[in-house]
C-alpha cells in the first residue's frame, strides 16, 4: 500500500507498520521475525503495534494480503498500451518479466510457499490470486487481439499460460533456483521479444508480419 496525503494518521502509522514488517519477514522469514524488530523498524512501540495486529500470524496474513492486492498493478497497467499486437504483447510480456525478475517479487514467492504448512489457506490465496490476476491480465490482451483480427486463438486461457510460460523459467524459476538477485543472462527485452514472436508464429493471422530477432554477437 502506498501512503497518501489523504491518509489520516491510524491509517498512516498502520502503512508504515505493514511496510516495515515487509521487509522483515522478507529478510528475516517468518519464524526469526519478532514483533519488537518490526515495532521498531517501524519506529513505534511494541505495545502500539499490538493495538494494530494482535499477533505476528495476523500480522503475517495482512501483509501477505495487501501484497497480493498491490504486486500485479505494473502487469494490469501494461494492458493499456496502444498499438499492434506485436506492440501491445511486448508490453504485456515486459512487464512480466520486469515482474518476476524483481527481487522483492522472487523473495514473497519463496516467503509464502516455505510457509505453506503453517498458513496453507493463506498460501493457497495468494498463489491463486497471482496466477489469477497476472493470467487476467494476459487474456484480456489476447481477447482484445483476437477481436481486432489480429490473433487467432480459440482458448485464451492456454494461449495465455503458453505465452507467460515462455518468460516463467528464465525470470521467476532462475531466481528461486539461483537466488533472488541473480538476473537472466539475456535482457529482459530480448526475452520477451523471442516468446512474443513464437507466440506470433503460432497465433497470429497473416496481417502480423514476422519480425527477425537481432543479430546476437
Amino acid at each position: 500500500m502506498l501512503m497518501g496525503a489523504g491518509l489520516n494518521r491510524p491509517e498512516r502509522r498502520k502503512t508504515e507498520i505493514l511496510a516495515a514488517a515487509r521487509g522483515v519477514f522478507l529478510r528475516q522469514g517468518y519464524p526469526d521475525t519478532g514483533m519488537e524488530v518490526v515495532a521498531r523498524m517501524a519506529g513505534v512501540s511494541t505495545a502500539t503495534l499490538y493495538t494494530y495486529f494482535p499477533s505476528k500470524a495476523k500480522l503475517f496474513e495482512v501483509v501477505i494480503h495487501e501484497t497480493v492486492r498491490d504486486m500485479a498493478g505494473p502487469v494490469r497497467a501494461s494492458t493499456r498500451v496502444k498499438g499492434d499486437a506485436r506492440a501491445r504483447l511486448m508490453a504485456l510480456t515486459c512487464a512480466y518479466a520486469t515482474f518476476f525478475s524483481r527481487p522483492m517479487t522472487r523473495a514473497t514467492f519463496r516467503l509464502i510457499t516455505s510457509e505453506r504448512r503453517r498458513f496453507q489457506v493463506l498460501a493457497d490465496f495468494f498463489l491463486r490470486n497471482a496466477r489469477e490476476e497476472l493470467g487476467r491480465a494476459a487474456i484480456r490482451v489476447i481477447d482484445d487481439l483476437v477481436e481486432t483480427g489480429e490473433l487467432k486463438v480459440e482458448k485464451p486461457s492456454w494461449a495465455a499460460g503458453q505465452l507467460l510460460g515462455m518468460i516463467d523459467h528464465p525470470t521467476l524459476l532462475l531466481g528461486l533456483s539461483a537466488g533472488d538477485n541473480v538476473q537472466p543472462n539475456r535482457p529482459l527485452e530480448e526475452l520477451s521479444r523471442d516468446a512474443v514472436e513464437t507466440f506470433l508464429a503460432r497465433y497470429g493471422n497473416n496481417r502480423v508480419v514476422p519480425q527477425p530477432s537481432p543479430a546476437r554477437s
